[in-house]
């Protein structure tokens, strides 16, 4: 039985399936010896290599499906190498001895948040993919007062550099003084989209936290630079969402803290978030 490469490739945990899909029009993936084109399907007795080295069939069988939900702090960036030098979302996440970790979604250097990282590159590009319409909640604080007539713009759409966008929902959250806080979602994820909004109607944005992805809620006491397993009914409502099989039993702690190297506390539990 033979598969589209990329998928193949994205169930070894090698990247998601729109990253590898430009490595194989990039001719960094050849399947015995000729470099591939998209839309080439493998089977079990092909060879195939990416950027030369071969990738075992036990790697192309995919290892085991694993999602962990990770709070990002503000000051790290969610690519693995920063031309700038600047810590990585990675430096934090548990070490893979077969895969890689894909990120669903990125958030920028100054939103923090819940970020969903999968050894299962299939699960990431259709949790990413805008088909699959997946809902993102953020909570936003703004500085200054804003007008009726201002959110009424934001939940109707306005037009963006890369065409139009709207909340789907915004919720006045309260707030003391000169910052007041949101509460919005959205089923797509544009670069700074959330952002963008509020600047277009000229709205501040001070701070900004992703507190939902799908199902899946940003953990009360998962504190910033910490992780934890996704296990149980919550996985499997994750995978239910985007039409991927039940995942298989789960040996790893539902509340592993960071490797070493990442703060955590004496108890080795995680702490209670911050309020927002």
């Amino acid at each position: 039985m033979s598969e589209k490469l990329q998928k193949v490739l994205a169930r070894a945990g090698l990247g998601s399936r729109r990253q590898l899909e430009q490595w194989i029009r990039d001719g960094r993936v050849s399947v015995n010896g000729k470099v591939a084109q998209l839309g080439d399907r493998v089977s079990e007795q092909e060879v195939v290599r990416v950027d030369g080295r071969i990738i075992g069939q036990a790697a192309l069988q995919g290892p085991q499906r694993r999602v962990i939900v990770y709070h990002k702090p503000v000051g790290q960036v969610s690519t693995r190498l920063d031309p700038e030098k600047r810590p990585t979302i990675y430096e934090s996440l548990p070490t893979l001895h077969h895969g890689r970790w894909v990120a669903v979604g990125r958030l920028d250097y100054n939103t923090s948040g819940l970020l969903l990282l999968t050894t299962d590159g299939e699960l990431a590009n259709r949790l990413m993919h805008p088909s699959s319409t997946v809902e993102r909640e953020y909570a936003v604080r703004v500085f200054g007062e804003v007008s009726p007539d201002v959110l009424k713009r934001l939940r109707e759409g306005v037009e963006l550099d890369d065409g139009p966008a709207r909340f789907d929902s915004l919720v006045d959250a309260g707030g003391e003084g000169v910052n007041h806080w949101y509460h919005v979602t959205l089923h797509e994820g544009r670069n700074r989209e959330v952002r963008r909004l509020w600047e277009h109607v000229g709205v501040t944005v001070s701070r900004l936290i992703r507190v939902r992805y799908g199902p899946i809620p940003l953990p009360r006491r998962l504190r910033p630079a910490h992780w934890q397993e996704l296990e149980g009914d919550a996985l499997q409502a994750l995978l239910q969402l985007v039409g991927l099989a039940p995942a298989v039993h789960q040996t790893v702690s539902a509340t592993t803290a960071p490797r070493r190297g990442a703060p955590r506390n004496k108890s080795g539990r995680t702490a209670r978030r911050p309020a927002r």
